[in-house]
């Protein structure tokens, strides 16, 4: 007893430093949001918000946001099941590939995007067809849908191959002895056991897309009243020196990822607490 309790006692530097680290990281995160908030009024930040270009970018960043991320979640279902329920050659190198927008720079993403879109195509006369020729997506509302997708599918497969993981295989199993092909079963019996993942993959993208820079500036460019989106409009007004709507901008942002974490956490702990149950 006496031994346990001088292990116990001579646990306290750890703690004490576990603590420290912590509450160290906490307080920075407090302390850039109390002066986010404190540095100007509530009236400034809404005479900045209702301004014509702000307005505009808000608008458009919900509008791209939500197509992304909905482009993402249909790629993110049948990538996320491939990769969670069947073995292949060279599985290892796309479960690679998929990850690829998630490590690499942002503006090397922009690039590689603009090149892509203005590389000759093989074979197509000459001079030769460009593909944004075929597809005009560059500098345009299309572009900018098409940056965010291409960083927040990644995320997206990611979160979707972790809830196929996390399913049982018996049910679709039983579905597919009783009768079912199996995209019978995956539709009746799979998918739906699978929506909670789906709202949490569908929010991941949305928030990523929302926050996306480097790869729309570089592709879709940042004009106003026409490929301006919320981060794109911080730059602008720092551009010019105009630090409120910027801020007012930053605070929204944050309130709007705020929101998407408390979905996410919501779902994510159902997920696990029926995950538990299975």
């Amino acid at each position: 007893m006496l031994a346990h309790s001088r292990r116990i006692g001579w646990d306290w530097p750890f703690w004490a430093l576990v603590v420290a680290a912590t509450a160290a990281y906490l307080i920075l995160i407090v302390a850039l949001l109390a002066v986010d908030a404190a540095w100007t009024s509530p009236h400034q930040l809404l005479d900045s918000l209702e301004s014509r270009e702000i307005a505009f970018s808000i608008r458009l960043s919900l509008f791209t946001s939500t197509a992304s991320a909905l482009l993402a979640l249909l790629v993110a279902i049948p990538a996320g099941y491939l990769l969670s329920r069947t073995q292949f050659p060279g599985k290892l190198l796309v479960d690679v590939v998929v990850d690829i927008p998630i490590v690499l720079p942002p503006l090397v993403i922009g690039l590689s995007l603009l090149i892509l879109f203005r590389v000759p195509i093989p074979f197509t006369g000459n001079p030769p067809l460009r593909l944004n020729d075929v597809l005009p997506l560059t500098y345009t509302v299309g572009g900018v849908v098409l940056a965010q997708f291409t960083v927040g599918a990644a995320f997206a497969v990611r979160t979707m191959r972790a809830t196929f993981d996390h399913l049982p295989r018996r049910p679709e199993d039983v579905a597919r002895v009783l009768g079912c092909s199996r995209a019978e079963a995956v539709w009746r019996v799979t998918l739906p056991s699978s929506r909670r993942g789906m709202v949490t993959a569908f929010t991941l993208a949305w928030a990523r897309s929302l926050g996306e820079f480097g790869p729309i500036l570089v592709f879709a460019g940042a004009t106003r009243l026409r490929t301006e989106v919320l981060p794109t409009s911080v730059f602008l007004e720092l551009s010019v020196g105009n630090l409120e709507p910027a801020l007012a901008v930053s605070l929204l942002m944050v309130l709007l990822s705020i929101g998407v974490l408390i979905v996410v956490r919501s779902v994510g702990d159902t997920v696990g607490g029926t995950h538990d149950r299975l």
